[in-house]
């Protein structure tokens, strides 16, 4: 028996095998075992960007791509609706005047225009809790996505290739807007703008 496996090399050797292609356990090979492994490609994640927007929009649209929004629609619907609602001012007071936070005495305030007093409240707290200035586009960019608003409305804008009035939709949810206006406008203006950097 102890001579049985140095004849079994041999006479596998000549007959062309070698040690490291001999299948020494004699177990059939399965299709799975001779198969290529197909690697998965994950496709690019498209940076959007704009001609002409100002420094402003540059850092919003910059942030809402961080936040994970990555369909150009829904970039647009966004963006369109902050313009509608502040020009990207964020130390705009409801009707026009530029004002600090703590100035801005009716209506709403800001980037998105908070008007609700827990809403407005809330901006002034939360810019407290960070160090922040509540009238400065950082701070209030880092509130609007820990609001419960956006919260309910961020995963529409999260899933892509869907159609402007479902964007909208979850623009509505997000700042209950009873105005349409010109959101609807400058969503289009901002979706024909917007290119891949």
């Amino acid at each position: 028996m102890k001579f049985l496996l140095p004849t079994l090399l041999l006479s596998s050797i000549v007959a062309g095998a070698t040690p490291s292609n001999i299948n020494w356990l004699n177990v059939p090979e399965t299709k799975e075992d001779t198969e290529e492994v197909q690697e998965q490609t994950i496709p690019p994640i498209i940076e959007w960007t704009a001609e002409g927007l100002s420094e402003n929009e540059r850092v919003t649209l910059k942030f809402l791509q961080e936040q994970g929004i990555t369909d150009k629609m829904a970039l647009a619907v966004v963006m369109g609706n902050i313009k509608q609602e502040s020009k990207f001012h964020p130390n705009i007071c409801e009707g026009g005047a530029r004002v600090p936070y703590n100035r801005c005495y009716r209506g709403g305030y800001g980037l998105v225009q908070w008007t609700t007093s827990y809403r407005y409240w809330g901006l002034g707290n939360h810019a407290k809790a960070i160090g922040g200035d509540p009238s400065t586009l950082e701070t209030q960019l880092s509130y609007m996505v820990t609001e419960r608003e956006w919260k309910k409305a961020v995963q529409m804008f999260k899933n892509p290739n869907q159609s402007k009035d479902y964007y909208m939709r979850g623009a509505d949810i997000w700042l209950g807007w009873g105005i349409f206006g010109n959101r609807g406008y400058y969503s289009t203006q901002y979706f024909q703008a917007l290119s891949p950097t």
